[in-house]
């Protein structure tokens, strides 16, 4: 017995979740600590509560996805808008460096899970669905790429990737400070120098503020890009690979942004975009957490247990010897460590939180600051939807 909902009910229902989790996580410190968004918190206690009516009644919902979809292309949106170049110019060769160390990592999380899938006897696509989708992409990304993988014959892969991407939030900010802490205290860093010097990092870009006279302008500069993006999309449907709906939008975005920055003749609204952006995403996750259905993936357990597991391994390691010896083996090498962990297996508020913890007790890094936020939040998305990409079709 199944009861579907049309697409008001299901964004009405969305919403509630989403208002219920924000109510839930302001009484628990705990998420608050992790970052752990509110469309995760109730949707995780709704699809529970779904599950054990499904078990009991054998009932079952379905929910009408439309406005998710939408809301999905409108975020990536958003995050095409803050790919600025000058702000990449202005990071020099530590920006360089960071980018290169995603885009290892994001190969990285992929191969080890493809390997890992393989000796313990599950679907490749089981393995895709815990490594760098919900690692280094976190909600949005698992959310986005879940049901590409349910295209390709994966059923709950939405599921499993949104839950994957929960335990790295957790993991992620579990793990960047104490690493850092421990490097800091081996290696006397606090007491053999001072934090770099890193003026000529410093952002140049204006704050941009908030008006409500604006946000009008910001939407019509999402749905311009959406419109010509899906031009793009087709063009590289040509190829023969499959890509998200959104990459054409993503790409439009950015081209918008750096000729607006050039030419100086179109204001881009970003403030009132990003908190856009942040409404859709909050939707869409809203959305996609009501969808989740628990018990298709209960055969999973264990395989998903070792699969991330192994991604917990990769990401101290790959913060611990490689990031922290990269980036120049000093204090501000240690703050990038925490960094790192925080949206190599989360998002970039963890990882401020990380570096917060960190700075607030041996003093800042200017350095870090910097480069986590430009790399985290305006080029990690968009290199690893190219990357997963790469591989959903290669699979």
């Amino acid at each position: 017995m199944s009861y579907s909902f049309d697409m008001y009910q299901t964004l009405g229902i969305a919403t509630v979740v989403l208002l219920f989790g924000a109510w839930i996580r302001k009484k628990m410190v705990l998420l608050q600590k992790f970052c752990i968004p509110a469309p995760v918190v109730g949707g995780l206690i709704y699809a529970v509560i779904m599950a054990a009516i499904y078990g009991f009644t054998g009932m079952d919902f379905d929910y009408e996805e439309t406005i998710k979809n939408i809301c999905m292309v409108v975020f990536f949106t958003s995050v095409g808008f803050q790919a600025n170049i000058k702000v990449l110019k202005k990071g020099g060769i530590g920006l360089i460096i960071m980018a290169v160390l995603v885009v290892v990592l994001i190969f990285l999380q992929n191969g080890i899970s493809l390997l890992t899938a393989k000796m313990i006897g599950v679907d490749s696509k089981i393995g895709l669905a815990t490594g760098s989708i919900p690692m280094i992409g976190g909600h949005g990304t698992a959310g986005a790429f879940g049901p590409i993988l349910e295209d390709f014959g994966l059923k709950g892969a939405t599921t499993v990737c949104t839950a994957a991407a929960t335990f790295g939030l957790i993991i992620g900010s579990l793990m960047g400070g104490p690493l850092a802490e421990s490097l800091i205290r081996k290696r006397k860093l606090f007491e053999k120098e001072k934090p770099e010097d890193a003026a000529i990092l410093i952002e140049e870009e204006k704050s941009h503020s908030h008006q409500v006279g604006m946000y009008a302008g910001a939407a019509y500069q999402l749905a311009i890009a959406m419109g010509l993006g899906t031009l793009v999309s087709w063009l590289l449907s040509l190829t023969g690979m499959k890509f998200p709906v959104y990459i054409g939008s993503l790409i439009v975005a950015a081209v918008m942004r750096n000729i607006g920055d050039h030419s100086k003749k179109i204001n881009i609204h970003m403030g009132e975009i990003n908190d856009l952006g942040g409404i859709a995403l909050s939707i869409f996750l809203g959305i996609a957490m009501i969808t989740l259905k628990l018990w298709q993936i209960a055969d999973l357990a264990m395989p998903m247990v070792i699969l991330l597991v192994v991604q917990t391994v990769l990401m101290y390691l790959f913060a611990r010897f490689v990031v922290f010896n990269t980036m120049g083996r000093n204090y501000d090498a240690a703050v990038l460590s925490a960094g790192f962990c925080g949206f190599g297996m989360g998002a970039t508020p963890n990882a401020m939180a990380n570096m917060q913890a960190v700075t607030d007790k041996y003093g800042p890094s200017v350095k870090a600051y910097i480069l986590v936020p430009i790399i985290g939040s305006m080029f990690t998305d968009f290199i690893n939807s190219l990357v997963i990409t790469l591989f959903i079709n290669l699979i």
